[in-house]
């Protein structure tokens, strides 16, 4: 061998084996497993990984990757003539939407018969419109946006997840695993990485790379390296990164415990994903917050078949999404761990109200979230997205649920974090939303959104209108949204004593069209539909 070349890897060994201490992992692979250490750094991933220690609830987050249609998803029967207008090329029939119990505004798409069964069941909270005030329509940026929980004008380095982490754990990985917190911090399934559970300093989650090479972790497979001298070392590698590895034997201990499962969809990559999160926890493993993903649901063309619309590229993305969730859940029954778990869906954006010539539809700003599980609240949170009846190409549904507040929720009330944590994790005036069980921690205010909080008149108006709203105490906040989703002008953003107010909406410098007024107090959102002609 080359003497330079026998040098470095002599100095790379040494390296690997007095200069990395076991509890910091360096990224490797592990028998096809690829593992990345959990920082402290990374505030959620603390609250969301690791056990407090009043709760051993487990939050499982499913990324629905390229940007979820919403409108195909949840059909919106309360604004129907509109929505067949809008979308004339690529509507669900409303005699094939599935209905929900109860419900006579919204229905599912024709292939979501799992999350129908789930709704029915109680075990299932459809949240409306989630979005933001000033939408991305980048998938990069947007995916960062939900990932780290920023502004859209704001660029964060730390994940959600990562805040709250280093807020519970402030000295990770220092003294880690120990006899308290043996497990891994959080969990993610898929090779691609992200944000959620970067810390300041390093990334705070493992990574299983894919369900096969989870398996062939458990089955003592080895991916086979090549003979060469590059082989060698990426074998010694593996070597030193099995060794430094701590995790690796409470993972493999816990996967071993379970040796019977209940049947998963064939076929369904997502499904995959969710059996093993369902065999660790099942298996005793205490890391608190697993994250999968699929898609992609980019869809710009050809998003359904021109000759059955209930069929196509979404509605198979939607069935496996609908039918892994639903085999999760039974799986969960089955194994005794209903009672622990809560999931949700995520996906980085929503796509135009109105469908494009391609039969598609292209980004766009809010969309529904699921919240699933034995103890989330059933029922729909929030109004159905009105649909105008002269729409554009550029219209976009206005957001009535800002995204920090469904995770300062979970957080709040399913993982039973305090407030200091909170405000560290999520900081800022969101919404604590009832999509959570109120003995999970406590209890947590009605959401009160069908009640009319906020009004203007005249509506229509030319120049100048009145809003006036109804205040129960505490934060309020009111913002304007254009017809494509962005706010643009906030009239309220402070403490109100309980009462009813008013304050001047001048328009005169704004286009003709259709607007938004947004109304947040406390748990209580209202979204007032508002006219602007000459």
């Amino acid at each position: 061998m080359h003497a330079l070349t026998k040098n470095l890897i002599m100095d790379r060994r040494y390296f690997l084996k007095n200069i990395i201490p076991p509890a910091v992992l360096i990224p490797s692979m592990f028998r096809g497993v690829s593992i990345h250490s959990l920082a402290a750094s990374s505030p959620l991933i603390q609250g969301l990984m690791f056990p407090s220690p009043e709760t051993d609830h487990v939050l499982v987050l499913i990324q629905l990757s390229g940007g979820n249609d919403g409108l195909n998803t949840v059909i919106p029967i309360e604004y129907f003539p509109e929505y067949v207008n809008a979308r004339s090329n690529i509507y669900i029939p409303q005699d094939k939407a599935l209905k929900l119990n109860g419900i006579t505004k919204i229905a599912l798409n024709p292939a979501m018969t799992g999350l129908q069964n789930l709704y029915n069941d109680g075990k299932l909270n459809i949240i409306q419109s989630v979005g933001y005030p000033q939408p991305s329509f980048s998938h990069f940026r947007a995916t960062d946006i939900w990932m780290t929980g920023s502004d859209s004008g704001q660029v964060l380095e730390t994940g959600w997840n990562g805040r709250y982490l280093s807020y519970e754990y402030p000295n990770f990985p220092d003294g880690y695993p120990n006899a308290s917190v043996p497990d891994p911090l959080g969990i993610r399934i898929g090779s691609t990485s992200t944000l959620n559970f970067q810390g300041q300093s390093i990334n705070m989650g493992m990574s299983i790379t894919n369900p096969t090479s989870f398996y062939n972790f458990l089955d003592g497979v080895q991916d086979t390296a090549p003979a060469t001298p590059a082989g060698k070392e990426l074998s010694f590698v593996r070597t030193i990164g099995q060794q430094t590895q701590q995790y690796a034997k409470v993972l493999k201990t816990a996967a071993g415990n379970v040796t019977q499962q209940s049947a998963y969809p064939a076929n369904n990559s997502l499904g995959d994903q969710l059996k093993i999160v369902a065999r660790l926890i099942k298996g005793g493993l205490k890391t608190k917050i697993y994250l999968v993903s699929y898609g992609s649901f980019d869809t710009h063309s050809k998003q359904v078949n021109a000759t059955d619309t209930t069929t196509g590229t979404h509605a198979s993305l939607l069935q496996t999404l609908s039918d892994a969730i639903k085999a999760f859940q039974d799986d969960c029954k089955f194994l005794g761990i209903e009672d622990q778990v809560l999931g949700m869906t995520f996906s980085e954006f929503g796509r135009r109200i109105k469908s494009n010539a391609s039969g598609g539809t292209d980004h766009g700003s809010a969309a529904p979230m699921f919240i699933f599980g034995k103890n989330a609240i059933p029922g729909v949170l929030g109004d159905t997205p009105a649909i105008p009846t002269n729409v554009s190409v550029n219209d976009n549904i206005p957001f009535q649920y800002d995204f920090r507040s469904v995770y300062y929720s979970l957080l709040a009330n399913w993982l039973c974090v305090d407030n200091a944590g909170l405000q560290q994790s999520i900081p800022g005036n969101f919404q604590e939303l009832a999509i959570v069980k109120a003995d999970a921690c406590h209890p947590t205010t009605p959401n009160l959104s069908g009640e009319s909080l906020i009004s203007n008149s005249p509506n229509p108006f030319s120049s100048f209108t009145t809003i006036t709203f109804k205040s129960m105490g505490g934060h309020v906040s009111i913002q304007v949204i254009d017809s494509t989703g962005r706010v643009i002008k906030t009239l309220a953003d402070a403490e109100y004593v309980a009462g009813t107010f008013s304050i001047p909406f001048y328009a005169q410098d704004l286009p003709n069209g259709i607007y938004y007024a947004r109304f947040q107090n406390m748990s209580r959102q209202h979204v007032r539909t508002m006219s602007k002609v000459r």
